[in-house]
């Protein structure tokens, strides 16, 4: 069997690294993925797509990204189930994030340090 997702859109919110009771760094994010084809009244619509990321990749992705940066995300498919508040059987459809990409710039507002800014020199004509 075959269960691959990959996806590329834009978070929806800063992610926020949160860590389990045995130590374990995660994150929950929503990425907003855009169709390629237009609805019946010509709009692109967009899906919004759960996804859990686990250690080292939430930690570096709580670090760089920020809401509306541009990630692709390659993981699987998990179902599972819960009982709420009202004793109502709840289904969660998210993706398990097995890799990252980073596909946007990197941002300096609240995150690690940038490397300095190239400065780009113009190149003087050569005579010939």
């Amino acid at each position: 069997m075959i269960n691959q997702v990959i996806l590329v859109g834009r978070l929806t919110r800063d992610p926020e690294l949160k860590h389990t009771s045995d130590g374990r760094a995660y994150t929950n994010v929503t990425i907003a993925v855009t169709r390629q084809f237009r609805n019946a009244n010509g709009e692109l619509d967009t899906d919004f797509v759960q996804c859990i990321l686990w250690r080292k990749t939430a930690e570096n992705t709580a670090l760089y990204c920020r809401k509306g940066s541009v990630i692709g995300v390659t993981g699987r498919i998990q179902t599972r189930s819960y009982e709420n508040q009202e004793k109502k059987r709840v289904y969660v459809t998210e993706v398990m994030a097995e890799h990252v990409q980073f596909l946007s710039r990197k941002t300096t507002e609240n995150r690690a340090p940038q490397s300095p800014e190239v400065e780009v020199m113009p190149i003087e004509p050569v005579p010939f």
